[in-house]
């Protein structure tokens, strides 16, 4: 606890931590402070100006990360043959259905992501009580319920995330590895911002950002000017 405490103290002192940097100053400022003895993942997390309350006000989407998030992602795909195999060809780590569907009812949950083909969502969806707490069950909002199984597999692997407003109304999204160049951590910061714009509620009047950081696995968070990033305009 000491070497993390005289770790968080340094890198606080790095920066003024009531200061709003531009987004590639708060990259960099994490960048040189990431001094963990592993790669510590990035993350981006918004306050917004909504009620999670409302149905009409939960924000919510999936993004592809143009480089990636940076670490292996597992994924089990719940299907029945020939389906189970074509995951499998495509990439999935695990795929099958009645052997999967025992181990997740026994407590198993060492995945990352879950896709399902629709024809077995009635047998997944009453594991919703282990998989939902864990952002495990699969969402065709989220394109994780798919007869496409492998184009699922594919996009997840190449870097696709899935995002949601909590009760607090903070939205957070890992967004690479500190160990990345620090513009490839711009632009996939960047892509899951201008994805959450676009994901403006009608409802919501005034002011839709209210707050930016990103932070390390392990280190204090560096707020985000919003000016400083960059919406696309197509996509």
């Amino acid at each position: 606890m000491k070497k993390l405490a005289k770790r968080y103290k340094a890198m606080v002192d790095s920066f003024d931590v009531d200061k709003v940097y531009s987004l590639e100053e708060a990259v960099n400022i994490l960048k040189n402070n990431a001094t963990a003895k592993f790669d510590e993942s990035m993350e981006i997390s918004m306050n917004l100006g909504v009620d999670p309350r409302k149905a009409d006000q939960l924000v919510r989407g999936t993004v592809s990360l143009p480089h990636g998030v940076g670490k292996k992602v597992k994924v089990l795909v719940l299907a029945k043959a020939p389906k189970d195999q074509e995951a499998l060809d495509a990439g999935a780590d695990y795929a099958g259905l009645d052997e999967y569907l025992e181990k997740i009812k026994g407590g198993w949950t060492d995945i990352d992501v879950i896709i399902s083909t629709p024809d077995v969502m009635g047998q997944v969806g009453r594991l919703g009580r282990v998989l939902g707490p864990r952002g495990l069950m699969p969402n065709p909002k989220s394109g994780t319920v798919t007869f496409d199984v492998a184009n699922a597999v594919n996009e997840v692997k190449a870097g696709k995330i899935e995002y949601r407003v909590d009760k607090t109304g903070n939205v957070q999204a890992a967004v690479g590895k500190c160990s990345f160049d620090a513009q490839k951590l711009v632009d996939n910061v960047n892509t899951v911002f201008t994805s959450v714009m676009r994901n403006r509620p009608q409802t919501v009047k005034g002011r839709y950002i209210n707050s930016v950081t990103i932070s390390p696995t392990m280190g204090a968070g560096v707020k985000v000017e919003e000016q400083s990033f960059t919406v696309a305009e197509n996509n």
